[in-house]
């Protein structure tokens, strides 16, 4: 499907979607737990289809009805398991598979199978699971996951520490996890800790070592509400700083766990004005406080992206609008996502007309020029999708984004959204 997007300024307000990092989160916890529960959640997306789908078939009842998941607690794998390109379903349930000594087979799309699985793959053939060789699809797991010291490197993924989180509390005896390197997305981390903590799960974490008491039981809180995506979120603030009238996004916890509110600080950082009301954050130009213009644009600035790296892409469309240089760092783990990230929006924003450059952990632009328009790629990958449809506003003339289908992998209300804010989105072809 190829989307045209016109330059139009957008503003008004729109609703934030359920948390996509904590509804798998919710779900998994779910589906181990020891009576129903209930996950209030919205809408929903491919990712999030995919690991219910992936529950329903390790043996767990997992219906939706009205916004609403009823998830009944697993039994045993009974048909493949199928991940789409959902990181988080076969990151997360691979070693819950293991734990539970359940024989499964992943079907895996798009670039999942060459998304990086090391050093979780080595630690679970360490602790007596046998798997398929990487990038094997069918990716088959097997055998009884083994109690002990577990060590992986955090720089890598959070994924993979969050997969061992889920599993090691269902086994007989004690685990330690412990976690070398920089540690990289922690708030990530702390979203899945918070959700086995709802659920009764009891882990400690000192000096960069989970200790993790085997023989744990999960126990149902009945209900559990999901949150707002502050990740999704984004997309909407970033175009209100990027428009005088503003936009503002409702629906987001001020306090949530997710690593991607600090988009409220770094378009504060950019000058963008932020207006925080309950539950709801209000973004627009600095150039305009109430009404008297402030003769201020946004400003290049650096982002340190390590525990935000979703936020890169529509950062990067910011840093286009913004006078100056901005530098952004700690972003190499995005050529390992649904695209090589950092090569996806330097060739989408200069594509536009934008001045970026790759570099080896991060991306430089100098910005502060209108942008072209144009035709481009969505690389496959929802975020730079999104990301493109954002940067028109900096655009002379249109944007057409091809395979604007991808938004469906976490979003797939975007363009109807943007069109309640005042966007124009019309699918040219499908």
């Amino acid at each position: 499907m190829n989307v045209k997007v016109l330059p139009n300024p957008l503003s008004g307000s729109v609703n934030a979607i359920p948390s996509k990092s904590q509804a798998h989160r919710a779900l998994i916890c779910a589906g181990l737990s020891d009576a129903v529960t209930h996950i209030e959640c919205g809408s929903q997306s491919k990712d999030i289809a995919a690991t219910s789908a992936c529950l329903s078939a390790m043996g767990a009842g997992v219906r939706r009805q009205n916004d609403v998941y009823i998830v009944q607690p697993l039994k045993q794998v009974s048909a493949p398991l199928l991940c789409g390109e959902s990181g988080s379903t076969f990151r997360f349930l691979l070693p819950v598979v293991c734990a539970l000594g359940q024989r499964a087979s992943f079907i895996l799309e798009g670039r999942l199978p060459e998304r990086p699985l090391s050093p979780l793959y080595e630690e679970l053939v360490r602790h007596g699971c046998a798997l398929s060789p990487h990038g094997v699809n069918p990716f088959n797991a097997e055998g009884k996951l083994t109690p002990g010291v577990f060590s992986l490197d955090a720089g890598v993924s959070s994924q993979f520490i969050s997969g061992l989180l889920f599993a090691l509390p269902l086994l007989k005896g004690d685990s330690e996890l412990r976690l070398t390197g920089q540690i990289e997305s922690y708030p990530y981390i702390e979203l899945t800790v918070s959700m086995l903590e709802a659920f009764g799960i009891k882990v400690e974490f000192k000096d960069a070592v989970f200790s993790i008491p085997g023989g744990q039981a999960y126990r149902s809180p009945g209900t559990v509400r999901i949150e707002g995506d502050w990740s999704n979120a984004a997309f909407w603030l970033t175009a209100g700083a990027l428009g005088e009238n503003g936009v503002t996004c409702n629906g987001l916890d001020l306090r949530s766990k997710q690593g991607d509110r600090a988009i409220m600080d770094i378009l504060e950082r950019f000058g963008a004005q932020i207006e925080k009301s309950g539950s709801s954050v209000t973004v627009r130009d600095g150039r305009i406080d109430g009404r008297k213009p402030r003769g201020k644009r946004l400003r290049g600035i650096e982002i340190d992206a390590r525990d935000i790296p979703d936020l890169v892409p529509v950062l990067a469309a910011a840093a286009a609008a913004a006078e100056g240089t901005t530098v952004i760092r700690g972003a190499g783990r995005l050529r390992g996502k649904e695209s090589d990230r950092l090569a996806a929006v330097s060739s989408v924003l200069n594509g536009l007309g934008a001045d970026v450059r790759v570099t080896d952990d991060g991306l430089i632009i100098n910005g502060g020029g209108a942008l072209n328009g144009g035709q481009v790629s969505s690389w496959g990958d929802h975020r730079i999708a999104m990301t493109a449809a954002v940067a028109s506003m900096l655009c002379a003339q249109p944007v057409i984004i091809n395979g604007a289908e991808a938004v469906n992998k976490s979003y797939p209300g975007f363009f109807d959204d943007l069109r309640s804010l005042g966007g124009s989105a019309e699918i040219i072809n499908s």
